[in-house]
């Protein structure tokens, strides 16, 4: 055998190196992980749609749920103040009771979750942390 005969057979008989497909894992993500939180962050947003007043919500935004931790944003301290009163005088137990899921716990956090448009006036919204 010649060397370029050798070098043929060497090289059928390598591993060949298949490239991972990403739609499939990406899928499976998806599929288990993130389209349960999404609905999860739904039935909370209509229960705290339906459970808080609107002068509160108006200051308040739900910016996560994980590990049965609702995370809600809230602009002013006032309103923050207000909030954490609520929910100390059984609102957090009305929504744990509504909610399908496991909530431990509501987490307040300071934010500010828009801004003043300066030619209309109209609030364009921007989820920012203070």
């Amino acid at each position: 055998m010649d060397d370029a005969q050798l070098q043929t057979i060497w090289q059928q008989r390598q591993p060949r190196y298949r490239a991972a497909s990403v739609a499939e894992p990406l899928a499976m993500l998806m599929k288990q992980r993130l389209s349960r939180r999404v609905k999860q962050l739904g039935q909370l947003g209509l229960i705290w749609a339906e459970l808080v007043p609107d002068a509160i919500r108006e200051h308040a935004a739900l910016e996560r749920f994980t590990s049965g931790v609702l995370t809600v944003m809230v602009d002013t301290a006032a309103r923050r103040f207000e909030l954490q009163t609520l929910l100390r005088g059984g609102l957090e137990r009305a929504i744990q009771s509504k909610f399908a899921g496991s909530l431990r716990r509501i987490k307040l956090v300071p934010g500010q979750f828009y801004t003043v448009d300066q030619e209309t006036g109209a609030k364009r919204y921007s989820f920012e942390r203070v």
